[in-house]
């Protein structure tokens, strides 16, 4: 209570008090807010190729600007539900502005996001990424590269490993012959022709024949064993639809090593855990993005766990989008192959890439550690006669060349030197275990490259290139990953987690262009 006399002066409250003129949302949002950029930027932007989804007849339908203005801003403000996003166009003062006072249900909002967008979003994404250029924010002159995994809308338990289907097919090959064997044994007569179990491949057809070629041999013997008839039945039951899912499986999985049950299109990828040392497996997709001053210059989404078969398809996107590569590349030692750096030499990309072991060489500071005497770029090569000398002194002459291919189709040469005795060589316990004389696998061409890449990541601007690049694209992910709390996508399935991908970015984007 207050003091004798006096009196406690609270401002004028009526909840049910009316208005003559109801207050105007514009009013109520600040100048500088974010909304505002997200509402300017989706007007000025070409929405042809979305408004060309739409039928000329037919029920009306809420304006794509609308549709995509409330999205990009959901995702913005950490807002990824269709039905979280149907609350605050009824609720939040911000998306009831952008959606002029309309409200389009989760289902509409679901359905624009998943089937109107799918193909168009890339294509609005770069057309903000020029507003920015246009504005001085970025340019597309340099590209700081790098991925990360995000975990797939996936049960982690319910997966499929290609080494597993492989294992099961083969044991279902075994105790297929099994069965013939014992056939034989009982039938010879009846079953005089080729073993059918001896194919390469087994699949549904051949699997149902062979158990039915069995079964009829059997048929008028009384002394075959019930539990082998009772296998017989089991595998004409169970076989053929086992080995069918298995095809489809690996159709689905495609090159991939391995899928989830829930999201086909998902992979299985080491994610990185402060509680686990290497990482857990998880149902997951790789981002690859390239940035500049923290806005991100393109995305790409890759099915495969490792960054190195990534590098040449990013920048080929980049390319479609803009017209032309960036001049310069920045990117760490997982794009460090020799395919990635002849695919930059070629495109006269400008790149600072550090390769494998570039940190240990720096921490060694050119010294060469005593078991490191033996490694075979450590070796003394003759360039004249074409050899190499090993640390007892002796020739170890080209003997070869191997081929190998990449997956991707990029050959890969490299020469072969071997020693000549190393029977009686001291030394050899250190050298090498195998039985024979040592050979060496010398890639000449990656030597050159890597050579190429030490002295421009040792430079000046090498230097200020890559204390940059973690600040740069580092700084994105955090930002997406931390504050934003995008680590897990919310649909399913390539298409829809591409365009998830491209509302993440967008809004990454948007949020920097308001700051």
């Amino acid at each position: 209570m207050g003091k004798k006399g006096s009196k406690i002066v609270f401002k004028s409250y009526d909840p049910n008090q009316m208005s003559l003129l109801p207050p105007s949302l514009e009013e109520l949002i600040p100048d500088n807010h974010v909304v505002r950029v997200v509402q300017d930027v989706v007007d000025r932007l070409d929405l042809d190729s979305l408004l060309a989804k739409y039928k000329e007849r037919g029920a009306s339908s809420y304006h794509p600007r609308l549709m995509l203005k409330i999205i990009i801003y959901g995702y913005l403000s950490n807002i990824y539900s269709s039905r979280k996003i149907e609350q605050a166009v009824q609720s939040n003062i911000h998306f009831m502005w952008l959606a002029g006072m309309q409200r389009p249900d989760h289902n509409t909002i679901n359905r624009f996001r998943s089937d109107k967008l799918k193909g168009v979003l890339k294509e609005v994404f770069s057309q903000v990424v020029l507003l920015m250029v246009d504005s001085g924010l970025v340019d597309l002159q340099t590209a700081y590269i790098d991925g990360t995994k995000i975990e797939a809308n996936a049960n982690r338990y319910t997966f499929v490993w290609r080494k597993a289907i492989n294992r099961s097919r083969d044991r279902i090959h075994e105790q297929l012959k099994d069965l013939w064997s014992y056939a034989q044994r009982l039938a010879a007569e009846e079953l005089q022709d080729n073993d059918p179990t001896t194919y390469d491949h087994i699949d549904a057809d051949k699997v149902r024949q062979t158990i039915d070629t069995i079964n009829e041999a059997l048929k008028d013997k009384p002394q075959a064993d019930k539990k082998v008839k009772q296998k017989l039945n089991y595998a004409k039951r169970e076989w053929p639809s086992k080995l069918n899912r298995y095809d489809e499986q690996e159709e689905q999985m495609g090159d991939r090593n391995s899928m989830s049950k829930t999201d086909p299109d998902a992979t299985f990828m080491r994610m990185k855990d402060d509680h686990m040392r290497n990482g857990q497996l998880k149902a997951a997709y790789n981002l690859q993005i390239s940035t500049h001053d923290q806005y991100i210059l393109n995305y790409d989404l890759y099915q495969n766990p490792t960054d190195t078969l990534t590098l040449a398809s990013h920048l080929a996107g980049f390319k479609d989008l803009y017209g032309t590569y960036p001049d310069v590349v920045v990117a760490d030692a997982g794009y460090g192959s020799e395919e990635n750096y002849e695919y930059l030499e070629q495109a006269q990309i400008e790149s600072y890439v550090k390769y494998s072991y570039f940190h240990q060489e720096q921490k060694s500071k050119g010294k060469i550690k005593p078991k490191d005497v033996f490694h075979p770029e450590n070796l003394y090569y003759n360039e004249q006669y074409d050899y190499y000398v090993c640390p007892m002194g002796q020739r170890m002459e080209n003997v070869g060349q191997r081929k190998e291919v990449k997956k991707s189709g990029f050959v890969q040469l490299s020469n072969i030197y071997q020693a000549q005795r190393c029977d009686r060589c001291p030394l050899r316990g250190a050298c090498h275990k195998a039985k024979a004389n040592r050979k060496i696998s010398i890639n000449f061409n990656l030597l050159r490259h890597k050579q190429k890449a030490r002295s421009k990541l040792l430079s000046d601007e090498g230097l200020k290139h890559r204390s940059k690049r973690p600040a740069d694209v580092e700084a994105v992910f955090g930002n997406i990953k931390q504050n934003k709390k995008f680590t897990r996508y919310n649909l399913r399935g390539m298409d829809n987690v591409y365009i998830e991908t491209a509302l993440v970015c967008l809004a990454h984007n948007l949020k920097k262009m308001a700051l």
